[in-house]
């Protein structure tokens, strides 16, 4: 496994090692004392699959709250995403920056997103599917979101959006005071 560092702190592109022959390839697609040497969590408590029938599809932008400590393993199992990613830690030096990678099947790439980032992804083709695992169990009492086309962030979104859910659509828009101040009440 190859671990490249994203802009984001904490963010983590892992490419596989792939073993060819005649018959395709092989690779490794979790190793604990790989991502243990570079510091990532190596215990994966829950694992959930994505299946987004139509291109253009947009899921997020998700996260949870503290005390909750949800970092995720994200891969494109088929298909592609543009998957994006925010920073939302106040004391981070990447605080409410952005960072997109393309996920494809294909390459079987992937992306660590440590605790603390909004997450979110739009589908490059029909019938893609995304698997995550996650280091702490979902909270639904602590998830929260940003709508995906606030203006605060500016993400440029590769495709014209054919489905989001009203859920997403609905996610006010970033009132960074508001941000800091429930974050910093979470922490104490």
């Amino acid at each position: 496994m190859h671990f490249h560092s994203a802009p984001l702190a904490g963010v983590y592109e892992i490419e596989l090692a792939r073993h060819e022959d005649e018959r395709g390839f092989f690779a490794r697609t979790w190793c604990t004392r790989e991502f243990e040497a570079h510091g990532l969590p190596t215990v994966i408590v829950q694992s959930s699959l994505s299946h987004n029938t139509r291109k253009g599809t947009i899921r997020g932008m998700h996260f949870q709250w503290a005390p909750s400590r949800e970092g995720k393993f994200v891969r494109c199992e088929r298909g592609a995403v543009h998957d994006v990613l925010i920073d939302l830690r106040p004391a981070s030096p990447t605080f409410l920056a952005h960072h997109a990678v393309t996920l494809e099947s294909e390459r079987a790439n992937a992306v660590y997103i440590p605790p603390g980032l909004a997450h979110g992804f739009q589908t490059l083709v029909d019938d893609t599917r995304v698997l995550y695992m996650m280091t702490d169990f979902h909270a639904p009492e602590l998830a929260d979101g940003l709508c995906f086309d606030d203006p605060a962030f500016g993400i440029e979104w590769p495709l014209p959006v054919s489905v989001v859910s009203d859920r997403d659509r609905s996610w006010p828009r970033f009132d960074r005071e508001r941000h800091v101040r429930r974050a910093a009440a979470v922490a104490q």
